[in-house]
């Protein structure tokens, strides 16, 4: 029988002391992107990790690949437009294919919120959830996480802090991942958004922005993703952004002299989703968070190949 592998399809696969060593581990790489030892390149030079992603991706696939490369790995991408699934492949063969080449790890992305308990239920590396329909994104939430964990100090310090979600908190796979861990956390929750917008859940919500901006320590603004929606909820982004976007004129009159802080997992609709003046403020966190990814991806990418 194989060994036994782990794999992170969700946050709730980590227990919350395995969750401070990635946050200890990624915080030192975060500071310095070469502080890998000698010994982990040494037994990570053999590894060649796939990414899979049946959807598109900037920040997520490139930052697993520069996580890979700095960590002294080998890195796969496959082009799934190029691929045998535009011939009608299954995403199951696809995948057992690409498994029956026998990678250290693969990582994968696809619209359906099932693919990756689907697919890890055969595999025999680790298999790494980069976001699954509208329902996980692991990794995104550990940064956003180390992004909150860098600005407040400690674990500890983040207990009672309240966030608020503004946007398309629906259909965010950010949202979700990142609503289940903060929970744990101990940070207060609300969700900002339109009705439409708006899942079933036992939370704080609201329909009007400046009541979020007052309520909120954190604010974690979302895109609009017009491509999951089944009609046009408004007549233009325009017409969202004129209801949904964090403008300094709204930070001014409702964030209260606290000390907020913005984060947005990107892409950014600019002036729609946050106003441009509000991305180059300090209290933007948004590169932060890019950067973030790769120094949390590298730390996934060792706890799951050598520890």
């Amino acid at each position: 029988m194989p060994k036994k592998c782990r794999h992170l399809l969700q946050t709730s696969d980590l227990s919350l002391d395995e969750i401070k060593l990635l946050l200890e581990k990624a915080s030192v790489y975060a500071n310095d992107f070469n502080a890998v030892s000698l010994e982990t390149k040494e037994k990570m030079q053999n590894k060649i990790i796939v990414a899979l992603f049946f959807e598109n991706s900037t920040r997520t696939v490139s930052s697993f690949e520069i996580a890979s490369l700095r960590l002294g790995a080998k890195i796969v991408k496959l082009n799934m437009q190029t691929s045998s699934a535009s011939k009608g492949e299954t995403l199951t063969d696809t995948f057992k294919n690409i498994h029956a080449m026998q990678p250290d790890a693969i990582i994968t992305r696809h619209a359906f919120s099932s693919a990756p308990f689907k697919l890890a239920e055969f595999s025999q590396c680790p298999l790494i959830n980069a976001g699954s329909g509208v329902s996980a994104h692991p990794t995104q939430a550990l940064l956003d996480l180390l992004t909150l964990y860098q600005h407040f100090g400690s674990l500890e310090n983040l207990k009672g802090k309240k966030i608020a979600f503004i946007g398309d908190v629906k259909n965010s796979r950010v949202a979700n991942s990142n609503i289940k861990l903060l929970q744990r956390l101990g940070l207060e929750i609300m969700l900002c958004a339109p009705s439409s917008m708006l899942p079933s859940v036992s939370l704080k919500t609201t329909h009007n922005i400046e009541e979020a901006i007052e309520f909120a320590d954190i604010l974690m603004s979302l895109r609009t993703q017009t491509e999951r929606h089944n009609a046009p909820i408004f007549a233009s982004l325009k017409d969202y952004g004129n209801a949904y976007c964090i403008t300094q004129q709204r930070l001014e009159a409702h964030a209260k002299n606290k000390e907020v802080i913005i984060l947005h997992p990107g892409p950014v609709h600019r002036d729609i989703d946050i106003e441009s003046a509000v991305l180059e403020d300090e209290r933007s966190k948004v590169l932060e968070q890019v950067k973030n990814g790769v120094a949390m991806r590298m730390a996934v990418l060792e706890f799951l190949l050598l520890d």
